[in-house]
């Protein structure tokens, strides 16, 4: 059974290899978002439960997130694993999560860059509001500058794709995970689980080829 866990920093291109991976390997994509929205969609008593946190604009708890994990993974789908994506973020979720070991990854897959090729990449990202089409300034430009090749409209950047505001995400991000990494790491020296750290600054054939070979071994 391969639990995979997928760590990265926001831009770094976890949700294409989560995609190929997942075919790779037969093992469904959990992500809390996902997770949460399904339980609310279908009304579930963990559903409701969480839909009063967010309500009230707090945090789901993190034992609320892992018995909805915990519940995900028992699914047949599950059977030969799953690839986890999202979640844990912190030392304390990571702590929490593994007295479930039914939920706890056996392997993780950390895909990292340097903060300002990750600035670089999302601050090129242009967006055709209407259809949600993507472009990139430098990787996949549309054929008139600042213009949607279908409509002609205008493209627009993201607040969030604007490298002020990347680089604050960067910074919360580096300092969730720091511990986390670590743990992950002193747990494949003792032998635990595997871990693999991939450069996610190459090509993205390169970085699938990498994870692919380390996670199945």
């Amino acid at each position: 059974m391969k639990k995979i866990l997928l760590l990265g920093p926001p831009g770094v291109g976890k949700g294409t290899q989560a995609a190929r991976l997942c075919e790779r390997f037969g093992v469904p994509h959990i992500s809390t978002g996902d997770m949460l929205r399904e339980h609310i969609a279908r009304d579930s008593a963990l559903g409701r439960r969480a839909k009063e946190f967010m309500d009230a604009g707090k945090l789901v708890p993190d034992e609320l997130v892992i018995s909805m994990l915990v519940e995900r993974v028992s699914r047949a789908d599950c059977a030969d694993g799953f690839l986890l994506d999202g979640f844990p973020r912190t030392e304390a979720q990571a702590e929490a999560l593994d007295v479930r070991p039914e939920a706890a990854p056996s392997a993780v897959a950390d895909i990292d860059l340097d903060d300002d090729s990750i600035v670089a990449r999302l601050s090129g990202r242009l967006v055709h509001p209407a259809s949600g089409r993507v472009y990139h300034r430098e990787f996949s430009p549309p054929k008139k500058s600042g213009l949607d090749d279908e409509t002609g409209e205008p493209l627009i950047q993201r607040d969030d794709d604007k490298p002020e505001v990347i680089r604050k995400r960067l910074a919360v991000y580096r300092e969730q995970t720091s511990p986390l990494k670590a743990r992950y790491q002193k747990a494949a020296e003792d032998g635990k689980l595997r871990h693999i750290q991939c450069d996610g600054g190459r090509e993205i054939d390169a970085v699938f080829a990498e994870l692919a070979a380390a996670l199945e071994q």
